[in-house]
């Protein structure tokens, strides 16, 4: 009860944080829809234009996460713990690195054919970079909209779920179809890594949900 009377009392005086979460998730957001663009590219040059313009979507996102560290080093007043607003931007840098880290893998590998199942997950990618932008949206107003934001949270995972049953159907068909050894190993690791993005997103749904049950 003192936790969410003093969030009321203070949290419209400190803005700023939610302002910088939400500018975070909208620079996942874009470069998740760049990621698609990376998926479906056929050249080498296109892959590595994709991946240039994701990197620098990557670097403003570990800017905007230093801002928000050095911001809280020196606030007095912060809308909720500073840890948990530390583990959610900390989160919400992972996710982007991580679809960095998609489009290195995609430019560097260069496969030389596009595996459905890459693309199917990276849908699943865009879908978990909208629900975090919508969530990081509903946070300043967390008490109005606690609701929407178990939601997010229940989608996050759902997604999570159906990133894991995709990414098991594409091992099992790899290892049935390919027989070029080489860029089975490409295909695999793509795969993984984005696999991996899924489970990036969903840690952020745990964060959101831990802010829930203190401040809602």
């Amino acid at each position: 009860m003192m936790n969410n009377s003093f969030f009321s009392k203070f949290g419209p005086k400190e803005p700023k944080f939610f302002d910088y979460l939400e500018q975070v998730s909208e620079i996942l957001l874009a470069a998740s829809d760049m990621l698609q663009g990376a998926l479906d590219s056929k050249t080498g040059e296109e892959r590595m234009e994709f991946f240039r313009k994701i990197k620098e979507k990557e670097r403003l996102g570990d800017e905007l996460s230093h801002k928000i560290f050095e911001e809280l080093s020196s606030s007095f007043i912060t809308p909720f713990d500073r840890e948990d607003i530390h583990l959610l931007a900390d989160k919400l840098d992972d996710v982007i690195d991580r679809v960095n880290s998609c489009a290195k893998r995609i430019a560097i590998y260069n496969p030389k054919k596009n595996n459905p199942y890459e693309k199917s997950l990276g849908e699943i990618v865009k879908r978990d970079a909208e629900c975090i932008y919508g969530a990081m949206g509903e946070l300043a107003s967390i008490r109005k909209n606690a609701s929407k934001l178990k939601q997010n949270c229940k989608t996050l995972h759902d997604l999570e779920n159906e990133a894991d049953d995709v990414y098991e159907t594409a091992i099992i068909n790899l290892f049935e179809d390919e027989k070029d050894g080489i860029e089975l190993i490409k295909m695999k690791e793509i795969l993984n890594e984005l696999e991996k993005t899924t489970d990036a997103a969903e840690h952020v749904g745990k964060i959101l949900r831990t802010i829930i049950v203190k401040y809602a």
